[in-house]
């Protein structure tokens, strides 16, 4: 199965810590979520991804230029420091440059190191699209545009069946608040025309109603950009877990996968 769908249908199950089941090593019982919780880091650090995946992130996600390629050490080392502490640990690399010189050899090296699943921008070359890597999945971002037939322009995005989940770039960090429904319904549109599995950018100060809010987008999973400090990235997981906990609402006729 999906190493990424796998981790958005786990977010939707209590789990025990006793034996079975897929709690990460030395964390207590987990209450269904609303969304999976990835971390996403600017830096790669080995420390700060073992205490991400301890303090109860599902998911990392790092980024690389597509050019350094020493930094892709440094990345194993970090992606085996976090699966050391967490038996199903979902890691992405968000890739944004030096596309061009991606090549099926260089994909296949990503897996090796670790690298469950790759973000491309639109911009990047189509024919990445086509460079199917066993294992290692595919993620596109989606940002939000003006225009009625916008929508009708992404949905084309389904016709490309190497995709596994769509990254929401909406931009809605100082903006939750005050969405209506009108505004939801103009969000919920983009949304629902790439039918994928969505990932969502949120801010670490959200709040119970902010979390309301972003339930209505329709996410899987939410990307919580990691604090200056190992300590304040624990407390704010900590918070958005309990958060994603509270407004977690079971909808048993929902499926993951959202492709038609």
């Amino acid at each position: 199965m999906s190493k990424l769908l796998d981790m958005f249908t786990q977010a939707h199950r209590a789990q025990s810590s006793g034996g079975m089941g897929f709690v990460s090593k030395g964390k207590a019982e987990a209450k269904p979520r609303a969304a999976a919780l990835v971390i996403d880091f600017s830096e790669i650090n080995a420390g700060a991804a073992e205490a991400a995946i301890k303090a109860g992130a599902d998911g990392l996600l790092f980024s690389w230029d597509g050019k350094k390629t020493a930094e892709l050490e440094t990345l194993k080392r970090a992606i085996d420091a976090a699966k050391a502490s967490g038996d199903n640990v979902v890691v992405g690399l968000h890739i944004t440059g030096g596309w061009n010189k991606l090549e099926s050899e260089n994909l296949e090296q990503l897996k090796e190191r670790g690298v469950n699943y790759i973000v491309l921008t639109l911009q990047a070359p189509a024919r990445l699209l086509a460079m199917h890597i066993k294992d290692l999945e595919l993620v596109v971002t989606v940002p939000m545009r003006e225009g009625e037939l916008y929508p009708n322009f992404m949905r084309n995005l389904t016709a490309f069946d190497t995709i596994t989940a769509v990254c929401l770039d909406f931009g809605l960090a100082s903006e939750v608040n005050s969405l209506t429904i009108e505004d939801a319904i103009h969000y919920r549109a983009v949304r629902e025309a790439v039918r994928f599995p969505a990932l969502l950018n949120v801010q670490s100060d959200m709040s119970e109603a902010d979390a309301y809010t972003l339930t209505t987008l329709g996410m899987q999973a939410v990307i919580l950009p990691a604090s200056d400090t190992e300590a304040t990235t624990k407390k704010q997981i900590k918070a958005l877990r309990e958060l994603l906990e509270k407004v977690y609402h079971e909808d048993k006729d929902q499926p993951v996968s959202l492709k038609s």
